[in-house]
């Protein structure tokens, strides 16, 4: 969307506000033994606490297959929409995507973390850090007046002089009165091409990167998407509104 008053802007903020010290205190959360459907409980108490609503609880963009969940909670090999199962138990050593959002005020804002239990190995470290780092760098590059691939080519620079692989079929959006808009904002690309970024668009930054090859399946469950050779996966997103020359991310604690 593209915000027309200071509203819609107040409330994207405020929301921002809250989703990330929700995320925040989920990241606090995260241990080994503990099991996915004791993270997506606590997202979803924390936000109705607030009087917000979860923006992904039954989302269905086909109409047909709406998410159970208000968390996505994806673990090592799952790079997007995870189920928060109560079997799906942390261990020592895992990475895992927590991916949140919430309605305040009729705006939609949206965020992810990577999250290390306990004691990962290097190669996971560094992809943590370098996804954190590309998701900086895509914030850096969005601009009024510029192009998605800006963004895009912002990212792809990041993640692939550090040795990782964009995970090509996914990436950012659009966002704001729904939970996925236009454009569609991908993690690899020219600068200078794709969509116009207008003054006061609200857009999600997302690089999601992997550790081995960019293929991905959606895994039997029928939401959550995994990489082929089961690689790892990290995701950091920021929700930011485009203003004043630049990229101002709301999902800051």
């Amino acid at each position: 969307m593209t915000i027309t008053n200071g509203s819609q802007r107040a409330a994207l903020v405020e929301g921002g506000r809250r989703l990330a010290r929700i995320l925040e205190e989920l990241g606090k959360r995260v241990a080994p033994g503990v099991s996915a459907q004791t993270l997506d409980d606590l997202a979803e108490t924390l936000i109705r606490d607030g009087g917000d609503t979860p923006s992904f609880l039954g989302y269905a963009p086909d109409g047909t297959h709406p998410y159970p969940a208000s968390l996505c909670v994806s673990v090592n090999e799952e790079a997007a929409h995870g189920l928060p199962q109560a079997a799906k138990v942390l261990k020592e050593g895992d990475v895992v995507i927590l991916d949140l959002g919430l309605i305040h005020d009729s705006m939609v804002v949206d965020s992810a973390i990577t999250v290390a239990v306990g004691q990962v190995d290097e190669r996971s470290r560094k992809l943590l850090e370098v996804t954190k780092a590309a998701r900086d760098a895509g914030v850096a590059a969005a601009k009024p007046g510029g192009r998605v691939g800006d963004i895009s080519h912002a990212v792809q620079c990041v993640v692939e002089s550090a040795g990782f692989t964009i995970i090509k079929a996914l990436g950012g959006h659009g966002l704001g009165e729904l939970v996925h808009e236009e454009p569609f904002i991908p993690n690899f690309g020219r600068a200078g091409t794709g969509a116009l970024l207008e003054e006061g668009m609200v857009i999600a930054i997302e690089p999601i990167v992997g550790t081995g090859k960019a293929a991905i399946r959606v895994a039997p469950d029928g939401f959550s998407y995994i990489t082929k050779d089961g690689s790892r996966v990290a995701c950091f997103e920021h929700t930011v509104i485009l203003e004043n020359g630049a990229a101002t991310p709301v999902t800051v604690v």
